[in-house]
């Protein structure tokens, strides 16, 4: 590619540069596959995203730069805090008044993993100073993933929205420390003090930021319609706005999108309704995201020794969360089988860990290798096996309303050659054709 550019760059005179040529062919093809990958295999689109991203990454694609910075690193925030502000703005806090053992569930969870995770490194010579930051990229899933599998496979019920919430409120733990840990990486705390108050520097610009969001929005919605153009408009600045200002005073963009949602849906207790003026310009940023970290993380330096840390990692963070949401089960009102499925759709890693391991880079390059080596490719692994882990979870439980497009394809096609073998009619219209999918 650098070298066609440059043969051709005395001619080409693109308005906006030629990464955005790039990164718009990338995202283009990133949208043909998902669709391809969804239409024949019924996995999600995320899954094709996440190839074209690898494979642009593998063969060196330069419109990526690693530590994230600059107008990639903005795009990524915005696109997690599209992401997390619906999510936040589904979950009402009174649902954990009325069940308590969710939030002990998330906490069990959250714990389990973290511990395990940092022992587990630890007994496999990873430095400390780097297995804490890995334990809480770890902790981090992704609900971007999760409500991505959640959209295409159309799926509701008890398993789906615990693991959302499980999954928002693993997120909120992971940003907060991960923001706080970064500002410490350099200067260790040599009392409590020191090492809460960057929690809660972090903490309370967030509070503050995502309080100020959720009232703008709730003074907008007293005369403004939920569905109209114009409050998609507001809604999509307003959290770019504050995308930028949480992390220009210290705190977390994501966070404090997040916590703008839950505000403000205790502020206007009825039924969330995301505006569908939404659904392309929150789509098509949500693409960038999954495309973004998969080409980011492809540039990983992939080694032998590292990937046995990688697999460790993977596995101990699998059973860890099995266990944690296990272990709060008790008295939560979820059967053990569901709450097998939980643990499962929990599973995916994406954006949110790219953006803490990113922030540890900054901070620290020395410390920051450490975490990226092992960060990047597991990252990348669990974007693509979490996603199909998810819809499998799914599947599994029953809620999903739309079937598995290549099981029931190959039903299909059986069903219609027995039929055909049976009593061939030639003036019949193909079996397949009435229920073919649009």
């Amino acid at each position: 590619m650098n070298e066609v550019m440059s043969f051709w760059a005395q001619w080409l005179r693109p308005s906006a540069g030629l990464p955005t040529v790039q990164w718009s062919l990338l995202l283009a093809g990133a949208a043909m596959a998902g669709y391809l990958v969804q239409r024949h295999t019924g996995l999600p689109k995320v899954v094709g995203y996440t190839l074209v991203g690898t494979v642009a990454g593998l063969l060196g694609f330069s419109g990526a730069v690693w530590p994230l910075q600059g107008i990639g690193l903005f795009l990524l925030e915005l696109g997690i805090a599209l992401v997390l502000f619906e999510a936040g703005a589904r979950i009402p806090l009174r649902w954990f008044r009325h069940n308590p053992m969710v939030l002990v569930q998330s906490v069990a969870e959250s714990a389990f993993t973290y511990f395990a995770v940092y022992w587990v490194l630890i007994w496999l010579d990873v430095p400390p100073r780097a297995a804490g930051p890995l334990a809480l990229v770890a902790l981090a899933a992704s609900p971007a993933i999760l409500t991505r599998v959640v959209q295409d496979t159309r799926a509701a019920g008890p398993v789906t929205d615990r693991a959302i919430v499980l999954a928002t409120l693993s997120t909120l733990y992971a940003l907060t420390l991960g923001s706080a840990q970064a500002e410490l990486i350099n200067r260790p705390a040599a009392r409590l003090a020191d090492t809460i108050y960057p929690v809660m520097v972090v903490l309370g610009v967030s509070i503050i930021v995502g309080a100020v969001l959720a009232l703008v929005l709730r003074m907008a919605l007293r005369f403004m319609s939920p569905t109209s153009e114009n409050t998609s408009m507001l809604l999509l600045t307003l959290i770019a706005a504050a995308t930028t200002v949480a992390g220009f005073m210290g705190g977390s963009a994501p966070l404090a999108a997040l916590l703008g949602g839950m505000l403000l849906k205790q502020l206007n207790p009825r039924p969330w309704a995301w505006p569908r003026q939404m659904g392309t310009a929150s789509s098509l940023l949500t693409m960038l995201m999954f495309v973004l970290v998969s080409t980011v993380a492809a540039q990983a330096d992939w080694s032998g020794p590292v990937a046995g840390v990688v697999v460790a990692l993977i596995v101990v963070r699998l059973v860890a969360k099995a266990l944690g949401v296990a272990v709060g089960n008790v008295g939560s009102g979820a059967s053990w089988r569901q709450a097998f499925w939980v643990s499962c759709a929990m599973t995916p890693m994406s954006s949110i860990a790219l953006l803490i391991a990113s922030q540890f880079v900054l901070a620290s390059a020395s410390t920051g290798h450490l975490i990226a080596r092992v960060a990047l490719p597991a990252i990348l692994l669990m974007e693509v096996l979490g996603a199909v882990i998810a819809t499998v979870a799914i599947y599994r439980a029953g809620e999903s309303s739309k079937p598995w497009a290549a099981l029931t394809r190959a039903a299909r096609t059986g069903s219609t050659g027995a039929t055909a073998a049976a009593a061939p009619a030639p003036n019949a219209a193909p079996a397949g054709d009435a229920s073919r999918e649009s």
